[in-house]
């Protein structure tokens, strides 16, 4: 069974900087793509960063210049680096793994249980 476990979330002040990590456990063939999404309350849950296993990235416009997403593929482990954090960031951040689960199988996506990030002003 394939697991993800987030850790770093917290409570920053608006300027301050956060580092998100999710760790992929189990028995898997191989791991397509892993992401972050966020969803702030009363919002829909929103891409946040993406990296394939060719390390294609794509981020959210509201993002781009002050997140970095990386990956240590070694670790199965993604990281999200915020930097520049707004009151607007604040959400819960969901880790996503696209993956397949043996040879030959459609993808899934499996996600973590959540960070919350909370960015005062």
């Amino acid at each position: 069974q394939v697991q993800l476990v987030e850790s770093g979330g917290g409570l920053v002040q608006a300027g301050g900087s956060l580092r998100l990590s999710c760790a992929v456990s189990g028995t898997m063939f191989s791991i397509n793509a892993m992401g972050w999404y966020r969803q702030a309350p009363g919002r829909q849950r929103e891409l946040v960063a993406r990296i394939t296993s060719g390390d294609s990235i794509n981020y959210a416009d509201s993002v781009k210049g002050r997140f970095t997403i990386s990956r240590d593929s070694a670790k199965n482990t993604v990281y999200l680096r915020m930097n520049s954090l707004k009151p607007e960031d604040t959400a819960v951040y969901y880790c996503n793994a696209n993956l397949s689960p043996y040879m030959g199988a459609y993808s899934i996506d499996r996600w973590g249980q959540g960070t919350q990030v909370t960015v005062s002003s």
